[in-house]
């Protein structure tokens, strides 16, 4: 994930909302959002070089996404994949905080990340940048390639777009987040980010939803989840064609 927006404790009915953008490129061999066969209780797409995952929940109302903390300088060779991070705590059964605890004693073993880690009572939020482990407060939060609500300008817009919708809907409609994050506008010059990489390619990452000659945004995932269950949209792009998966999973 490069880009995650996400309203939690906010809304009458849903307990959390996300909406989010994957980016990546386009040559990385991916699974759609499904039932893992080797791990049936878990529902996520599948990076399928590393076979972990950027973003998905349990049938028992886990929920784990991630993003990377973009610095061009860092060196990854010999480090472990981010998405197993995900993956892991989708399979566990411990607290949030406990697991994100337990992973913050090797943070150094990964390539810079966020992750956020919740269930049905409670979200957390850990970057191995900061290290530091925070209980998310109810509001609204976005969450790109640096730190949480950093105000790069595609968190701004996101944010200020789905506290819109989340306040004027009874019910979230699906379709309406799925536009959001469908938004291609670049951001002005003055207001771009300097991550270190070069000027156009920081033109080329700032848009909610990126398009580019061999990387952008590979799908979209909206989350609607509450005491009782659990609504799961992907939405995938490849070859100029869209493919839409939805899941609903009931929580006892």
């Amino acid at each position: 994930m490069c880009l995650i927006l996400f309203a939690y404790d906010v809304h009458p009915k849903y307990r959390l909302v996300v909406a989010a953008n994957r980016d990546e490129y386009y040559q990385r061999p991916t699974a759609n959002a499904h039932f893992w066969e080797d791990e049936p209780e878990i529902l996520a797409g599948r990076d399928l070089e590393k076979m972990g995952t950027w973003m998905g929940v349990s049938k028992n109302g886990r929920f784990a996404a991630l993003t990377n903390f973009r610095n061009p300088k860092e060196q990854t060779d010999g480090k472990r994949s981010r998405g197993e991070l995900v993956a892991e705590y989708l399979k566990g059964s411990s607290r949030p905080e406990e697991y994100l605890k337990i992973i913050s004693r090797n943070r150094e073993s990964y390539p810079g990340y966020n992750l956020l880690a919740g269930d049905l009572k409670e979200l957390y939020y850990y970057s191995n940048i900061e290290n530091q482990i925070l209980k998310l407060k109810p509001g609204i939060y976005g969450v790109s390639n640096h730190l949480l609500n950093t105000c790069w300008p595609k968190v701004t817009r996101g944010k200020e777009g789905l506290a819109a919708l989340v306040k004027e809907q009874k019910h979230v409609q699906s379709e309406k987040l799925f536009q959001l994050l469908n938004n291609a506008d670049p951001a002005a010059d003055d207001d771009l980010p300097k991550t270190g990489v070069s000027l156009e390619w920081e033109r080329t990452l700032s848009p909610i939803f990126i398009k580019s000659e061999g990387y952008g945004t590979r799908s979209s995932t909206v989350l609607l989840m509450s005491n009782e269950g659990i609504e799961y949209n992907e939405r995938v792009y490849a070859n100029e064609k869209i493919s839409e998966q939805s899941f609903n999973i009931s929580i006892s």
